[in-house]
C-alpha cells in the first residue's frame, strides 16, 4: 500500500502561482508512474499532468500546458506540480496520483490516491 498526501493548495488571484506538493510513503516511490487530477464541481475527474518512472516523460492537459510543470524527486518521495499563470477555471481539488505502471494519463490505471487539496484562484 502506498500513502500519498498532498499540501500546497490555496486562494490565489488569477495570473498567480501555486506550487503543490504530493508525499508518497509505503512503497517504492521510484516504481510508480505518478500524476496529478483535479475535479470542479459539475465535472469530470482530468488528468492535468502525469510523470513516469524516471521523471523523463511527461504529459500534459492542453488547458495547462506552458503554465503547470510536473516533476518528481526520487529521494525525496515527493512530486511537484508547479502552477503558474493560473486562471479561474483551474479551480477544482487536486489529487495526486500512484500507478504500478511506468506512465498513465487514464484516471482508473492509478490505484492510490491522496486526500486532495483545494486550489481556488478569484477573478
Amino acid at each position: 500500500q502506498v500513502q500519498l498526501v498532498e499540501s500546497g493548495g490555496g486562494l490565489v488571484q488569477a495570473g498567480g502561482s501555486l506550487r503543490l506538493s504530493c508525499a508518497a510513503s509505503g512503497g517504492t516511490f521510484g516504481r510508480y508512474g505518478m500524476g496529478w487530477f483535479r475535479q470542479a464541481p459539475g465535472k469530470e475527474r482530468e488528468c492535468v499532468a502525469a510523470v513516469d518512472w524516471s521523471g523523463t516523460s511527461t504529459f500534459y492537459t492542453d488547458s495547462v500546458r506552458g503554465r503547470f510543470t510536473i516533476s518528481r524527486d526520487n529521494t525525496k518521495n515527493t512530486v511537484y506540480l508547479q502552477m503558474n499563470s493560473l486562471k479561474p477555471e483551474d479551480t477544482a481539488i487536486y489529487n495526486c496520483a500512484a500507478s504500478r505502471r511506468i506512465f498513465s494519463i487514464v484516471v482508473t490505471e492509478y490505484e492510490y490516491w491522496g486526500q486532495g487539496t483545494q486550489v481556488t484562484v478569484s477573478s
